[in-house]
């Protein structure tokens, strides 16, 4: 058993070479932090549920129409697209929104500064929720990827596209290796037909903006970021050993927070107007969170609830994934030998599950990802945003800290 006060001077000194303003260090003694729920921060902004439902509804709305648009283009030349399609729709429906709102935020930081002059409005509006849109379907696209590198089928509770394709080859009488193989194939095929649209929007929200050159480059790092962190995820699931503690955050920054937090509050905040150095500050905020974000994934991963979180709490230990949980005790010597046996199928999931469960790296994960949103919420004042804006983001770290508790 490594205690509390070890680990948490193992992660110090591994933070040391990564940017203090993004990861800071962890104290044994946490700090104290009210964080708001989603009515009280909405009440401390004046912001009203109909405007928050009103975005929702437009950013779906929008979703809705282009599906049914690709749909209807599709059918003359391919039914088996238009059916993929149908599919598509069914996937992406039920999401949070997480990125769009994230834009948004990003927007409303900088709007009084920089926003649209005397008749612009209804014109900005579309963009933002266009921008949004590309976002949400950049993600279900790495989603379904994700799906076929982590041979999952069930997502949010319910059957992944690959499922409802692998199910169909299996009724055509198909052996379960090549059923599995055909639901993975449709799935690249979405997530590629998804990827494609996400950035005809993106071009098409930034399409005659100031900050144009900066939106698109942003949103392709979004892309490229997430790329080069799912491959440093697939091959830190090859080592004997698993990843040390800055390895998994600087992936995990790369794989998640990048595209789900980083750019779309800076894309939001460059269609504001903002200039690049105000937008990358927002956006290091949106990093610090998006990190805690995964850490907090990590956890539901191994020790969550899937009646409540929809995700399998065997897939990372079984794929032999590197998280912040096997990162915080991968020095102990028992562990790496336990993580060794689990490569070599020799050791089973509940062994793994337990050994982690006795270093207590729950508590640590949650102890770490609550020390990035605080820095991230000490950041955001130092911005001085408005007040609707800090409240969305205390209230988005309160979301973060609380994913998966009843």
């Amino acid at each position: 058993m490594v205690f509390l006060e070890d680990v948490l001077q193992s992660i110090n000194a591994g933070m040391d070479s990564l940017p203090a303003t993004r990861y800071p260090r962890l104290e044994t003694e946490s700090r104290v932090m009210t964080l708001s729920t989603w009515t009280t921060a909405q009440q401390a902004a004046g912001l009203s549920a109909a405007e928050g439902s009103q975005f929702d509804t437009s950013v779906r709305d929008e979703i809705a129409g282009l599906v049914h648009g690709y749909k209807k283009d599709a059918a003359p030349y391919s039914p088996a697209t238009a059916v993929l399609w149908d599919r598509i729709l069914r996937a992406v429906e039920g999401g949070k929104l997480t990125r769009p709102k994230l834009v948004k935020l990003g927007y409303d930081a900088f709007r009084s500064q920089h926003g649209p002059g005397h008749g612009q409005e209804h014109s900005i509006g579309n963009r933002i929720v266009i921008l949004g849109c590309a976002f949400e379907l950049l993600h279900t696209s790495l989603l379904m990827h994700d799906d076929v590198i982590d041979r999952d089928f069930t997502r949010r509770g319910r059957p992944t596209l690959s499922a409802q394709y692998r199910n169909d080859a299996l009724a055509a009488g198909q052996s379960v290796p090549e059923a599995e193989h055909a639901g993975h194939s449709a799935a690249i095929i979405a997530g590629d037909l998804l990827l494609a649209a996400a950035m005809s929007l993106a071009l098409r929200a930034s399409e005659s903006s100031a900050q144009a050159a900066a939106i698109e480059r942003s949103f392709q790092l979004a892309i490229h970021n997430a790329g080069a962190g799912e491959l440093e995820d697939l091959l830190y699931s090859l080592d004997r050993s698993p990843a040390k503690v800055q390895d998994v955050l600087r992936m995990e920054e790369l794989k998640t927070a990048s595209y789900s937090f980083r750019f779309p509050l800076q894309t939001g905040a460059l269609l504001a107007g903002a200039n690049p150095a105000e937008a990358a500050k927002l956006a290091d905020i949106g990093g610090q969170l998006g990190v805690a974000y995964q850490i907090i994934d990590d956890v539901l991963g191994t020790f969550g609830d899937p009646s409540k979180t929809g995700k399998s709490v065997d897939s990372d230990l079984r794929e032999g994934k590197s998280t912040i949980l096997t990162a915080l005790v991968a020095e102990q010597p028992e562990f790496s030998e336990n993580f060794k046996f689990l490569r070599a199928h020799t050791a089973t999931i509940t062994s793994l599950r337990s050994a982690l469960a006795a270093a207590d790296t729950e508590s640590l994960a949650r102890q770490l990802a609550k020390e990035l949103c605080e820095g991230a919420l000490f950041s955001a004042r130092q911005l001085d945003l408005p007040e609707l804006v800090s409240a969305q983001l205390k209230d988005f770290a309160a979301l973060i800290l609380n994913r998966g508790r009843s």
